[in-house]
């Protein structure tokens, strides 16, 4: 690899290292002189501010579709509205509900079969919608609506396409997960009410009342690095004021039943019979470590009126669970009821304490426990690799698990009658693998209104649905996978020029399947597909959502970086665009990914037949500006077997970028003296990385990243070695330890209440000041009350402006020396 730069420097002392870069200096910022939130070129902004495509949600039996409503991006004002910062959660403290919740404002009802649209009457005035979900008869919906005092309960009756009300702005969803859920006679919902013997909000006091103090005593319990966790005693106040949550039965008529004591409820499932409540209630003591999903919990089995009937476990709290990928916490989890079995639990024991570095022959027990919940527990399974769930069929069950340090995956046939008999291996691949990867199974709804897996009536088949990766681009298929054979027979796939994914059977004896259907110039809608006539036929007919982008072109490379891995990316040209009028400037945009495998790195991961589509974080605005525009460009950092990818990260990272660089200039169609690179996240490390370890580009763009390792000591990404096992690593993998390298221009971008692990503000906030401490071309833009992925239509706008000025400066009107 022939680099013009110095790809490393003299490795500091770990511990001075480890000192310089979590010291911390006072940031000077020179203000610009564009104060306030700006606006990018009218192409750009008119996409932003384009009405959104609906979402589409499809009943169980095919027969409905409902049309979600967005209502676009919200103001900066909602978003940055007061918040409570949780163990790991966002809540807004005048609904008790998430702080940025995504909403919609209006619903609308389609049918499958002639298309035909009706409008849903009595919907909520300046509605705020969300936790949409059908009942499992499929004939109402529920839905929650957030007010700026609360959050209330909905239901809408599909056969008189009624909305209406039932309940007050009293509705608890500051905990993860739905705040309700449909009992099996689709008449009832049991339901999280905010406790209203909870009394009066915590006040914050000025005068401390102690130290905050954690202590440990030489037992090791590594954790990764989290944001938003408990910081003292008011913030477990909050927690639990804000949490505690009382259990409530509610019918469609809006009678409501108290079902139990108030609690923490982490989670709640009602049987397939609606006879018992699986009910887990956080318990203390709280953590300052580890996220709320990491708290001491207790599960119960409830009657329907809130007796106990079993006590199934007390779980600690767990901070000390081993960093690595297949790592649990000790004891039972992963609590669930069969779907096909009016109340039978079923849940998952680890066998190697959590440990993944531990060798063992069975890493985890499934075990099955009927009602009464007073037998001995059976066990349904023994798994070799790590347990992630099961897919049940009607007197058939699927276990599926996983190991990440193979990449392996494994689906195994089990009879829950016979559990003791030979379980049958269906499938074990490495799930890096697109090209033979079967897909997903298709589910049905049974008579408790539960999903099980869709078979034929023998028993013999299940049916699948697959992305059908293929060296000439990803074509979606869906399969009969026999289960004795385990052969597939493909019923119906993709053809060009169309991207067309399964989304649904509807019948399958008729052999009619819902499709969602794209092309490069067609915007992806609705079809109902008939695989024995043949007949296509389109349900929704949704326009174009940025008609700036009609006309602009689109090619999938294929091309080979210089150790042999194949590539591929997304070039897009502007409209009207031809090699005669010369090299275009470009922006590479990419994020890069971890293989174990080589082979399975080079694959196609996309389709040349998608539909050209743009969100907010997307790089293509930059086509109607005339640039070139390189996305999803390939940039795979492969470790096979004993070596870990990242021992070669920068030299995998530069080769990549450097053969997709040399493909488009090859072409024709890129002026290499006027190339960018950008990326989000993990992208902007990447980005970092590239103008630190190369000259290969004229600036860069780098939004809400982590640039400097040793601040997420406990592993990071795909990275599951702490520091300490891998400091050199560490530091070679970090661009703040090169910030005296970067001698190209380099945009940071960042949320100011970015909630993601690892990536916090201070993080782009030390780059800068390396940056400029060595006199490099650097500006720093924080977006205030912004999180990880930026929502205001005012930050989004005004991201795009900067990104916009800088290639403008940059990168097009370059001045080459």
């Amino acid at each position: 690899m022939n680099l013009t730069k110095t790809k490393a420097v003299k490795r500091l002392a770990s511990s001075v290292l480890f000192a310089v870069l979590l010291g911390s200096a006072p940031v000077a910022t020179a203000q610009d002189a564009n104060s306030g939130y700006q606006r990018p070129p009218e192409a750009i902004a008119a996409i932003i501010e384009a009405p959104s495509t609906p979402a589409v949600s499809i009943s169980a039996n095919g027969e409905w579709m409902l049309l979600l409503e967005s209502p676009g991006y919200p103001s900066i004002e909602e978003v940055s509205a007061p918040e409570s910062r949780l163990a790991g959660m966002r809540i807004n403290p005048a609904t008790n509900g998430p702080s940025r919740g995504n909403y919609y404002n209006g619903l609308k009802l389609k049918k499958v079969s002639n298309a035909e649209e009706f409008e849903i009457k009595g919907l909520p005035q300046n509605a705020q919608l969300s936790n949409i979900t059908w009942s499992p008869d499929q004939k109402y919906i529920a839905f929650t609506h957030t007010k700026a005092n609360g959050i209330e309960l909905w239901t809408a009756d599909l056969s008189t396409r009624q909305a209406k009300k039932l309940t007050e702005a009293v509705i608890n969803d500051a905990y993860s997960g739905r705040p309700f859920e449909w009992l099996s006679d689709s008449k009832t919902l049991l339901v999280k009410f905010v406790d209203e013997k909870r009394g009066q909000m915590p006040q914050a006091t000025h005068v401390p009342s102690g130290p905050t103090i954690q202590e440990n005593i030489g037992k090791a319990k590594p954790s990764r690095t989290y944001q938003d966790l408990l910081k003292n005693r008011y913030d477990e106040q909050l927690f639990d004021y804000y949490m505690q949550t009382q259990l409530k039965l509610v019918s469609i008529d809006g009678k409501q039943e108290p079902v139990g004591k108030p609690g923490i409820v982490k989670s709640i499932d009602a049987s397939p019979d609606g006879q018992y409540l699986l009910v887990q209630t956080i318990q203390k003591p709280y953590s300052y470590l580890v996220p709320h999903y990491y708290f001491p919990y207790k599960v119960e089995v409830w009657n329907r009126s809130g007796q106990v009937v079993k006590e199934l476990a007390q779980l600690p709290l767990a901070e000390d669970i081993p960093i690595a990928f297949d790592a649990v916490a000790k004891g039972p989890r992963s609590y669930n009821w069969r779907p096909d079995k009016p109340a039978t639990l079923y849940w998952a024991e680890a066998q190697d304490g959590g440990d993944a570095n531990k060798e063992v022959a069975v890493r985890d027990h499934v075990y099955m426990l009927d009602a009464p919940f007073n037998g001995k527990p059976t066990q349904l399974a023994a798994t070799k690799y790590r347990y992630r769930g099961v897919m049940w069929g009607e007197g058939l069950a699927i276990v599926s698990e996983r190991w990440w340090k193979t990449r392996t995956e494994r689906n195994t046939l089990v009879d829950p009658a016979k559990p003791a008999a030979k379980a049958t291996v269906l499938i074990e691949r490495s799930y890096e693998d697109n090209y033979n990867d079967p897909g997903s199974p298709v589910f049905t709804r049974n008579k408790y209104g539960r999903n099980v897996l869709l078979t034929d009536k023998k028993k013999q088949n299940i049916y699948m649905i697959s992305e059908g990766g293929s060296p000439e681009g990803n074509r979606p298929f869906v399969s009969e996978f026999n289960l004795k054979s385990k052969k597939a027979d493909i019923l119906w796939r993709s053809e060009a020029p169309y991207y067309e994914r399964p989304v649904d059977i509807i019948d399958l004896n008729s052999k009619k399947i819902i499709t969602r259907r794209e092309s490069e110039n067609d915007p992806p809608n609705y079809f109902v597909r008939d695989l024995k006539s043949k007949k296509l036929t389109q349900v929704t007919k949704f326009p174009h959502p940025a008609p700036q982008l009609e006309g602009v072109q689109k090619q999938m490379l294929q091309y080979k970086r210089e150790d042999g891995v194949n590539l591929t990316a997304m070039l897009y040209l502007p409209k009207g665009y031809k090699k005669e009028d010369g090299p275009l400037p470009m922006l590479l945009w990419a994020y890069p990914r971890e293989f174990k495998n080589a082979a399975a790195a080079g694959q196609v991961k996309s389709s040349p037949y998608e539909f050209t589509r743009i969100s907010w974080g997307s790089p293509l605005f930059w086509v109607t500006q005339g640039y070139a525009v390189l996305d999803r460009t390939d940039i795979p950092i492969v470790g096979e077997g004993d070596a870990q990818p990242n021992d070669t990260y920068v030299q995998q990272l530069v080769s990549s970028a450097k053969a997709a660089i040399d493909e488009v200039v090859k072409m024709g169609v890129a002026d290499p003296k006027r190339v960018a690179v950008g990326g989000h996240s993990y992208g902007a490390f990447m980005t970092g990385n590239l103008l630190a370890h190369s000259d290969l580009f004229a600036a860069g763009i780098a939004r809400s990243g982590a640039y400097n390792r040793t601040l997420t000591p406990f592993g990071f990404q795909q990275e599951e070695r702490s520091y300490w096992e891998a400091p050199e690593v560490y530091f070679q993998m970090s661009p703040f330890s090169f910030a005296n390298k970067v001698n190209e221009p380099i945009l940071l971008i960042h949320g100011e209440a970015d909630n993601n692990s690892g990536t916090f503000p201070v993080q782009s906030e030390r780059f800068y000041n390396a940056l400029k401490g060595h006199g490099a071309t650097t500006r720093l833009v924080f977006l205030p009350a912004e999180s990880h992925g930026y929502r205001a239509k005012e930050s989004v706008l005004h991201m795009l402006w900067e990104m916009d000025q800088w290639l403008d400066k940059y990168v097009k009107n370059r001045q080459v020396q």
